[in-house]
């Protein structure tokens, strides 16, 4: 070996934890203080429910997954209202007059407009005063955009 080169050893370097423990190893430095042992990490004494958390990751983590769930259940509402039966038929890009006729005939709401056409078909629609093909092919469309599902012929 040359010398002047190497680290100066410590044979009997003292290790000192966190939780207490101390114990003695060889080291270049004469005196080390860890965080965690085999005394308190949770693999070795069996505690598998205690989560080491030195710098916050795992409050970081789970603040990201609350984040997370939020934002699920905040889009899953929002889905939810896109498609609501109760959504007025007014949300919908068409003529003002095309509206008054289906105001005046009592249908305000898409699930109104939706069960009409289920139940009675296109012809019941159509026979409304003021309601014609192009209006019902707009308000189809409208609908069909905003993601509801149209009855079957």
């Amino acid at each position: 070996m040359k010398k002047d080169i190497h680290p100066t050893y410590y044979p009997e370097a003292r290790v000192t934890c966190a939780c207490g423990n101390t114990w003695t190893t060889g080291s270049t430095r004469p005196e080390l203080r860890v965080d965690i042992c085999s005394a308190c990490h949770p693999f070795y004494t069996g505690e598998q429910q205690r989560i080491v958390d030195l710098e916050g990751q795992v409050d970081r983590f789970y603040r990201r997954l609350k984040a997370k769930e939020e934002y699920e259940a905040a889009k899953k509402a929002r889905e939810a209202a896109r498609i609501s039966p109760e959504r007025p038929l007014t949300d919908l890009d068409v003529s003002s007059r095309s509206l008054s006729a289906l105001e005046k005939a009592g249908i305000a709401t898409a699930g109104q407009f939706l069960e009409k056409l289920a139940n009675e078909g296109e012809e019941a629609l159509l026979s409304i005063q003021g309601f014609g093909r192009k209006s019902l092919i707009d308000i189809k469309k409208q609908l069909r955009a905003f993601g509801y599902e149209m009855p079957a012929e």
